[in-house]
């Protein structure tokens, strides 16, 4: 979900602002834990899953308007490249729907652990959709990825959850997706502007999807659906300061503290425990995500 964001990479900052952002990342992390439970919690409670995006996108309008306001202004919303905003919001919201169905049959660490495959779809895409030459430490470092997926997914007859971990899968080739066409607007394209037109894609989308199929929550879970759309936009507004204020290399690594967020709310709210495989892959495909990243900045800084 941070992926929007990254058009405003920070190159240079001084280490108090470097401290600064990796504390807005890890706060971003822990927002992004809170609305994967939520949105698990809601889906327990039988609202549907574009219902869930509806309320999810429409009310991250209200931090991100506020945002938009004391920040750039609504200018900014002015856009050269629609089509390439709804090609994004396609592929974007479409992980999207994936993502939020996979956290109702997986255990919420395990759904969280699968997300961090993005970075090793992303490598693929680039070598397939933009051409980009991919060197054998990436691959390498794909493949290891890949392999911490099966040991995290456990392809023993019995103990696979294939809907899960399908959905699962899906979700992270969209969010890569989505950081492929991303990158192919940005030149013209404000991270504000990416995230504004991603929102009211979801919202459109919630609304389309749900017109046969509304379920009229009761007061608790329209609180939990209004609060994950509140924390859902917060989160994204804290990954867009923590670009800001920090180096995209220092601050990246510490997404996968989203991981222990997960861990912690998934004890405390549904008593689950991850299976030991689950944090074997989830290292594996961890150090593997790091290891990516470390040589595309390689890469980026020769260049």
């Amino acid at each position: 979900m941070s992926a929007p964001e990254q058009t405003d990479i920070a190159v240079q900052a001084p280490t108090p602002r470097i401290l600064l952002g990796i504390a807005l990342r890890v706060a971003a992390m822990a927002a992004l834990a809170c609305l994967s439970a939520l949105v698990k919690w809601t889906g327990s409670r039988g609202v549907p899953v574009f219902e869930i995006i509806f309320f999810r996108n429409f009310f991250a309008f209200v931090p991100l308007g506020l945002y938009v306001w004391r920040t750039t202004g609504f200018e900014v919303l002015r856009t050269q490249r629609p089509v390439g905003h709804m090609v994004r919001s396609a592929i974007g919201l479409a992980g999207m729907v994936c993502g939020f169905s996979a956290v109702q049959y997986l255990p919420l660490t395990e759904a969280t652990a699968l997300q961090f495959t993005s970075p090793l779809f992303m490598t693929a895409l680039s070598a397939l959709v933009l051409s980009e030459t991919v060197g054998r430490h990436r691959w390498a470092a794909v493949v290891a990825g890949f392999i911490g997926v099966l040991i995290m997914a456990r392809p023993i007859p019995g103990q696979i959850n294939v809907s899960g971990v399908t959905l699962g899968m899906l979700s992270a080739l969209g969010a890569a997706g989505a950081m492929v066409t991303i990158r192919q607007i940005a030149a013209t394209e404000r991270g504000p502007t990416i995230v504004f037109y991603f929102t009211l894609g979801g919202v459109v989308m919630g609304l389309v999807g749900s017109a046969f199929h509304w379920v009229v929550p009761d007061p608790v879970t329209l609180a939990a659906l209004v609060a994950a759309g509140l924390i859902g936009g917060v989160g994204q507004l804290l990954l867009t300061e923590a670009l800001r204020n920090a180096p995209v290399g220092v601050i990246a690594p510490f997404d996968y503290t989203q991981l222990v967020w997960a861990t912690i709310i998934g004890f405390f709210v549904w008593g689950e425990l991850p299976h030991p495989l689950t944090l074997v892959g989830a290292v594996i495909v961890a150090g593997s995500g790091v290891y990516i990243l470390h040589r595309e900045l390689r890469r980026f800084r020769a260049s």
